[in-house]
């Protein structure tokens, strides 16, 4: 495919950044955020005023937001909505440098930078990642090995997985990291080279996924690695996982409204 020149068309059944139309959305209304199997929907709840002649003004804003680090793109909330306040778009681009900046709400741009000029002068040419399964389903898994394949080709953007940690310049996890992958991913992290990456690819490996809360698990990476790159989705689509990386070396222009 001619990616990024050209944006190849992806399937009517494809899910993609979420958007939330907060004019039609009840303010009392609960009902997206009952049947979210993962939580990642939450109404906050916003105290606005204006000073005037000694006076404050007080109005109450109840925001909706979805944290897309957790979700799930099950649709539940889309079913469940009885505005139709929220639907999935086409829209592919959903990676995010940090964990804060996957709570979305409404059409708020999302702001992306690539990796500083230091990192961009080693990683930009030559990306070789270690590949980690925390525990994953293989879902994620499979849809990173997708980009192998001579459709997608990450190889001609100098990306590639390789199959030892000393020769690679950081890692793309997946899963939710259980107990007993923990100890092998941090000892495959020490076995990289500084500088080194770390990418989060799908919802277990940043929040842990449909099994967050349970002991057997670590919610995903958390606070064990510090994270470069946090790629959401369940799993996410190959080109979004393309599109995450290239927008982390500066090979495509990332910041993007939603």
């Amino acid at each position: 495919m001619a990616y990024p020149a050209e944006v190849p068309a992806l399937s009517d059944r494809y899910l993609g950044r979420p958007k939330m139309d907060v004019a039609r959305c009840g303010a009392d209304c609960q009902a997206c955020i009952d049947v979210c199997p993962t939580d990642a929907i939450v109404r906050e709840t916003r105290q606005e005023g204006t000073m005037g002649a000694g006076k404050v003004d007080e109005r109450t804003s109840k925001a909706l937001r979805i944290d897309l680090g957790r979700c799930l793109f099950c649709q539940e909330c889309v079913k469940a909505c009885p505005e139709g306040a929220i639907e999935f778009t086409g829209n592919h681009r959903l990676a995010a440098r940090t964990r804060s900046d996957l709570v979305v709400e409404g059409e708020a741009k999302r702001l992306f930078a690539a990796l500083d000029e230091r990192m961009l002068r080693v990683f930009r040419r030559s990306l070789k990642l270690r590949q980690v399964s925390a525990g994953g389903c293989n879902a994620c898994e499979a849809d990173v090995n997708v980009l192998n394949t001579i459709g997608f080709d990450w190889g001609r953007f100098g990306i590639q997985c390789v199959a030892s940690p000393r020769h690679a310049d950081g890692l793309l996890v997946t899963g939710p990291v259980t107990e007993n992958m923990r100890a092998a991913l941090l000892k495959t992290y020490e076995a990289v080279a500084s500088p080194k990456l770390v990418i989060a690819v799908g919802a277990c490996a940043i929040s842990g996924g449909p099994f967050s809360g349970l002991g057997a698990q670590n919610d995903g990476l958390g606070t064990l690695l510090p994270v470069d790159l946090y790629i959401p989705g369940c799993p996410p689509h190959p080109l979004t996982i393309l599109e995450g990386l290239l927008g982390l070396l500066g090979r495509i222009e990332h910041d993007a409204p939603p």
